[in-house]
């Protein structure tokens, strides 16, 4: 597992405004950029979200900050832990920095979702699956080896540090794309909106720099109606954070068939377990609504009901032979 933690790097050079010197270049770099360019393909590679049905729509595009939203507790860092494996498998550094959960405790949710069932089931006690289990671990490793970075670190911290983090990771790993788990959690109080725009506005300014994809984790309020989806009015502090960010994904769970299949009552299979609503994409045609299906047993968000789970090793994630 690659670590990264503030023992280890001197994030105070990172902190530090170094760029400016750099920006200021003469015309004839910019004319030989162009001289370069002549004859070779100008469209850059798509990269999607895990699910088939959503790439002609959306796409991830470098140098852009993605707001994920939804309320406390509804799967959004299990739903941006399995967009996580997905852009891996389609060849991005990825780093996360979550101040809610430890590596550890990530790395087994997503090894769950990659393996597609659970290593603390009713057989995990049983010598055959142990060794199953083992031989899946293992194979998880090399899967995000040079792949997947943490930014080691629980608790909150200040707006200045993970922006050290952001240009680190640009600059010196080269990661393609960073998830910050959460807004929440890198600025003091929840009220603080200057806060939260200026930071906001600091990783548009490092992606777009570094034609990196930054992914931001934010809570949204309270639903009054919890049947109703959320949109981008919902959204907790300034409504300067959505105008800033290239795209706004909120994620919605339906609590009321939830709570129908629980107490036992016939529920609709074609009814979806949770919404993706893609509230805003700037630089993109589409807007719209995306039904997903819960699969508790490798925890992942599929794309129809009755789906087999994704296998995340190769792309798209259809099974093989």
């Amino acid at each position: 597992m690659n670590l990264i933690t503030k023992d280890e790097i001197d994030f105070s050079f990172y902190m530090r405004e170094t760029e400016s010197a750099q920006k200021v270049r003469p015309a004839s770099q910019y004319v030989q950029e162009l001289i370069d360019e002549l004859g070779k393909e100008t469209r850059t590679d798509r990269i999607f979200m895990p699910w088939e049905k959503t790439h002609a729509n959306f796409n991830f595009r470098p140098g852009e900050v993605t707001l994920w939203g939804g309320v406390n507790g509804q799967g959004k860092s299990l739903i941006t832990g399995l967009v996580a494996m997905s852009l891996m498998t389609q060849g991005q550094k990825t780093c996360i920095a979550s101040f809610e959960m430890k590596p550890k405790r990530t790395l087994e949710r997503m090894a769950r979702q990659y393996a597609t069932f659970n290593s603390n089931g009713d057989l995990a006690t049983h010598p055959e699956a142990i060794q199953i289990f083992r031989d899946i671990y293992r194979e998880f490793q090399e899967f995000v080896d040079k792949r997947l970075w943490f930014y080691d670190q629980q608790g909150t911290v200040n707006a200045e540090q993970i922006v050290a983090v952001a240009r680190y990771c640009a600059k010196e790993l080269h990661i393609r794309h960073l998830f910050i788990d959460s807004l929440m959690k890198c600025v003091k109080d929840e009220d603080d909106y200057n806060g939260q725009k200026r930071l906001v506005d600091e990783l548009t300014a490092i992606a777009r720099d570094h034609d990196m994809h930054i992914h931001l984790v934010h809570h949204i309020r309270k639903l009054t109606d919890e049947h109703k989806m959320p949109d981008k009015t919902d959204v907790k502090g300034s409504g300067s954070i959505t105008d800033q960010v290239d795209n706004l994904l909120l994620l919605w769970r339906n609590i009321k068939k939830e709570g129908e299949r629980q107490e036992g009552k016939k529920v609709d299979p074609n009814d979806p377990d949770a919404v993706l609503v893609i509230a805003k994409q700037r630089n993109g045609e589409w807007e719209g609504k995306v039904g997903l299906w819960f699969d508790h047993e490798s925890r992942q968000f599929l794309e129809s009901p009755g789906a087999q789970p994704m296998m995340l090793a190769n792309f798209p994630h259809r099974r093989t032979e």
